[in-house]
């Protein structure tokens, strides 16, 4: 088998382009060979496999090591993606889908300088969707002089199914991301980049991991500032309140019958194809839940992701408390307008169907009556309806990423880290769309993370149509993220920027990012209260899953 893989890996080597177009480095794997940029400022070292994806009965496991080549691999895009459902949130018509898809893309600005920063982007889509070299960030790459690297990892089923056994124990995906980074550490040296100045950065469920990945202890050392855009470990789409109960819902809607029988729900998982397993599972659901996402793992044979709840690993303070640049949109909530016409009315006749899953209630009546509250708070005395929709996006922008992001800071200045950069970004172009049934517009989902990366995201590369207003927030938002990047601070002394000093516990200050930056108070101040007094009260840690029971034996 591993001579097969050194023969196709070899095979991909070739002769075409002229020589000073590419760039050679020695990784521990073997040399690769990157090519110069069309538009130049860089060299892309694309698709190089930085570990190998368990198969088979295996295909849940921690990723094994990498391949080895003894020929020079050309490191050109493969397009070669990890399994998932073919969503209308991004296209994947040009990547080919493989069970094997633990690839990584460096991008090293032409320089002959060592030592360059690095910053490490996980890519968002809900865990279920995306792939690592999906959204380009180039200018970045070439304007600041740091090395970006992109990759792929293990989604969905494939991913984040969390069984609590040996063979299924959970995590995949974020133990990829453990590899990843263990693959730059030993690695980035070599293309150029210092691998102990890493920065770690992502926007939605890659926001949620990099703080994830702070709280592991798995991960610990390879990593030294970090940059969560628009998602906090602390969410309820962050980690699996019940993963079992989650197996079992996922294989009804594949028409699987048995779920209660725990091994031949394991052998379901285990035996069908993955490609099968593929079914959509990104779209927003009323109790703010992720079928698929982190869990906090029961003690196996197998190496451990999580092993505890986010909010008790930072209470006790037992993380590295490392910078943090934290941050959201003033719109988040704006993904969940598509289904305001149908849910508007669902939101009058039952408010608490639409409270996050991680709160508890002793009855109805109760949950009720903190429904009742929430909605008075939002909506005042008024039905939720086509005058208040904006009402409407600030409680899902609360529930799924403000009060989430608040309360991770909050705990962590509490534990010891005084170096949490909190802010809110608000630019709004005006092509952007208005919000329906208003002139209003806003920051989408990750609005910030998209300020950074080249272009128009999914749209286009070339920034030269962008208004002048949108050019200039691109300039700002690379400026401050460089500043972290460098420097641990998004506003060093020297700069041009309004001081920016880090956080207390109670959100103060935060900043402004916006046409105009401007430092505020306390980060969402009263709707944070609101929110810290419910879950003060109502909290629901996630759970494991349960232990196994015993498999039955049939006797000769």
């Amino acid at each position: 088998m591993l001579l097969w893989t050194l023969i196709l890996l070899s095979a991909v080597v070739s002769s075409f382009g002229d020589e000073a177009e590419w760039r050679e480095v020695k990784t521990f794997q073997g040399t690769v060979r990157g090519r110069r940029d069309p538009e130049g400022g860089l060299y892309g070292f694309y698709s190089i496999p930085y570990a190998t994806a368990p198969r088979g009965a295996d295909r849940f496991k921690e990723a094994l090591p990498g391949p080895v080549w003894l020929q020079t691999l050309d490191a050109v895009d493969k397009r070669i993606i990890c399994w998932q459902a073919k969503t209308k949130y991004i296209n994947v018509e040009n990547q080919t889908m493989h069970e094997d898809c633990l690839h990584v893309n460096v991008f090293v600005p032409d320089t002959e300088e060592k030592k360059l920063p690095v910053i490490v982007i996980v890519h968002g889509g809900g865990f279920a969707i995306g792939y690592g070299n999906m959204m380009p960030i180039k200018q970045l790459v070439k304007e600041k002089k740091v090395i970006a690297v992109t990759f792929n990892y293990r989604l969905g089923v494939q991913g984040f199914l969390c069984l609590g056994t040996n063979d299924v124990p959970g995590n995949a995906g974020l133990k990829d991301q453990v590899a990843l980074l263990k693959w730059v550490k030993k690695n980035i040296a070599r293309f150029g980049g210092n691998p102990d100045d890493v920065t770690i950065s992502g926007g939605s469920a890659g926001s949620i991991s990099v703080n994830l990945l702070m709280l592991s202890n798995s991960a610990k050392g390879l990593f030294h500032k970090v940059i969560p855009e628009s998602g906090a470990s602390v969410s309820s789409i962050a980690v699996q309140i019940d993963p079992l109960a989650n197996a079992k819902a996922f294989a009804k809607r594949l028409n699987f019958t048995e779920v209660d029988d725990f091994h031949a729900l394991k052998a379901f998982y285990k035996t069908t194809p993955l490609e099968e397993l593929m079914l959509d599972v990104i779209s927003p659901v009323k109790d703010i839940s992720n079928l698929f996402s982190a869990c906090v793992e029961r003690k196996t044979g197998s190496s451990v992701f999580l092993t505890d709840s986010p909010i008790n690993i930072i209470k006790q303070g037992k993380y590295k408390k490392l910078p943090v640049l934290f941050g959201i949109s003033n719109m988040e909530g704006s993904i969940y307008v598509d289904y305001f016409e149908t849910w508007k009315n669902e939101m009058n006749e039952k408010f608490s169907k639409f409270l996050p899953i991680d709160l508890q209630f002793e009855n109805e009546e109760e949950k009720d009556e903190i429904a009742r509250r929430v909605k008075q708070f939002y909506f005042g005395p008024h039905p939720v309806n086509n005058q208040n929709i904006l009402a409407y996006v600030e409680y899902f922008s609360d529930v799924l990423m403000g009060y989430p992001t608040f309360r991770t800071a909050k705990l962590q200045v509490e534990s010891g880290n005084n170096q949490i950069y909190l802010y809110e970004y608000a630019f709004a172009d005006e092509s952007f769309p208005a919000v329906p049934h208003t002139d209003v517009r806003g920051a989408p989902h990750c609005g910030q993370t998209t300020a950074v990366f080249d272009g128009i995201v999914f749209v286009s590369n070339d920034e030269s149509a962008l208004s002048p207003a949108f050019k200039r927030m691109k300039t700002t938002m690379r400026e401050l993220w460089h500043n972290f990047i460098v420097h641990g601070k998004p506003v060093p002394e020297g700069s041009p920027f309004p001081a920016w000093p880090a956080a207390d516990a109670s959100g103060n200050p935060h900043m402004s990012l916006d046409r105009v930056l401007e430092l505020r108070g306390p980060f969402l101040d009263k709707r944070m209260q609101l929110w810290d007094d419910i879950y003060d009260k109502y909290y629901r840690e996630p759970m494991s899953p349960p232990e196994p029971p015993p498999e039955k034996h049939t006797e000769l």
